[in-house]
């Protein structure tokens, strides 16, 4: 049964602690999704490399044994869980591609088991205790959306929520949804200003569904994990940018009402994608507009 055009999709974001335990957190996140699913969750999104706790605030080499390939056991099995369940679920996954390559990668997984696509993270950050580029080779699928059945579903990774380019072009590719799996926190000696840091992440992220007319889902890990405290405040807003669905900072399952006739008519209301003037965007290209040229 194709369910692209049902009236109203149920989206399920699922916000969890890591452990050191990577077969702990898998048996957490399996039993999270099975009460998503168990709710009516149709579209499941899991939290930034959830098997394992945020290993990137230090570079040890020690850590790429934790990554796996692309299909593994940890696609296998929520492949089949996919199917049992009749859900679609975003996996993030930390990859390794080969010998020496490793990505932060999200796989789609549809209703039936079948792999739908495959994101690489494309914006790859490096800051203190966010050693990200010592891990993770840079994406090359760039920004596209995949057919499931029950919608089309745009991913992006984190990092990439702070770049309008990249929703825009996922929204272009013809995204209804798009997640964003997160792990995202605030360091000990930013403790006082973390409530102007969450303020941040949630508009930019809401201002990607605003200008692009989509749901959007942005799912965070909790807890404290060495320097980092990890804020959760997981949520889904719709193409207004209204928050229709939100967790605080601690485990939640979270579900939100889609409903895709939203979509047509925010874009009719405020049509932004027909206004742009792509004939005068090139200079995006550059890396900065220098005032010699």
């Amino acid at each position: 049964m194709d369910h692209k055009n049902e009236s109203t999709i149920s989206v399920g974001l699922i916000q969890m602690a890591c452990s050191p335990d990577i077969d702990k957190n898998l048996e957490k996140a399996v039993n999270y999704i099975r009460s998503a699913a168990k709710q009516g969750a149709q579209i499941i999104c899991l939290p930034e490399l959830f098997l394992t706790r945020y290993f990137c605030q230090t570079e040890d080499t020690g850590n790429f044994s934790l990554a796996e390939p692309l299909p593994g056991p940890t696609s296998e099995i929520l492949s089949r869980l996919a199917n049992e369940l009749q859900v679609v679920l975003i996996v993030p996954l930390f990859e390794k591609r080969t010998e020496g390559i490793y990505h932060n990668t999200a796989i789609i997984i549809d209703a039936d088991g079948s792999l739908a696509g495959t994101y690489r993270k494309m914006h790859i950050p490096d800051d203190p205790c966010f050693f990200e580029k010592f891990y993770f080779t840079p994406g090359d699928t760039g920004f596209k959306s995949f057919p499931t059945r029950y919608g089309k579903v745009g991913v992006l990774i984190c990092w990439d929520q702070w770049f309008p380019e990249a929703a825009r072009l996922t929204a272009l590719s013809g995204a209804q949804f798009l997640f964003y799996p997160t792990a995202i926190g605030y360091k000990d000696e930013d403790a006082k200003i973390s409530g102007q840091q969450i303020s941040a992440w949630e508009t930019i992220q809401k201002s990607h569904a605003i200008s692009n007319g989509v749901f959007l889902g942005s799912v965070n890990r909790i807890g404290k994990e060495n320097s980092l405290t990890f804020w959760g405040r997981s949520f889904i807003c719709n193409p207004l940018g209204e928050v229709i669905g939100q967790a605080e900072n601690k485990p939640h399952v979270l579900i939100a009402q889609c409903p895709i006739s939203d979509i047509e008519k925010t874009r009719q209301d405020w049509p932004f994608l027909r206004d742009r003037r792509v004939d005068s965007y090139k200079d995006l290209s550059k890396l900065y507009l220098d005032s010699n040229e």
